[in-house]
């Protein structure tokens, strides 16, 4: 498996602290920030592992999911879902969905990478 990841994200100052954390670990990192857009970015891109934030303009990063996890082709794709609604329902309504793992904001860098770490362990 490389290490090229999608973050769909709209925060810029998530982007950023994302982006320098996983280009020190040597990452390649590509960012897209329209839900409406980002599942045909996805699928043209095939990225190792993809970090989805729940709430986009455009589309749900639910609903991203969703779509995602309907295609064979991307049913196996490691997928961290960030979110800054930390209810159980929407970790649930996640789950069903089929996300890899669930992180609620803020987060921590170590948090993060040791999510990245472990999604990249699993899909090998």
């Amino acid at each position: 498996m490389g290490k090229h990841v999608l973050l769909v994200e709209d925060e810029l100052n998530i982007i950023e602290a994302i982006r320098f954390l996983l280009s020190r670990e040597g990452w390649q990192v590509d960012t897209h920030s329209d839900g409406a857009t980002a599942l045909a970015t996805i699928k043209d891109m095939r990225p190792d592992l993809v970090v989805l934030d729940y709430m986009l303009p455009g589309k749900s990063g639910l609903d991203i999911l969703t779509e995602l996890r309907a295609d064979p082709a991307f049913q196996a794709l490691p997928v961290l879902m960030l979110t800054a609604r930390g209810q159980s329902r929407d970790r649930e309504m996640a789950e069903r969905a089929g996300v890899s793992r669930f992180m609620t904001k803020p987060f921590s860098n170590t948090e993060v990478m040791t999510a990245v770490r472990d999604l990249v362990q699993l899909a090998q």
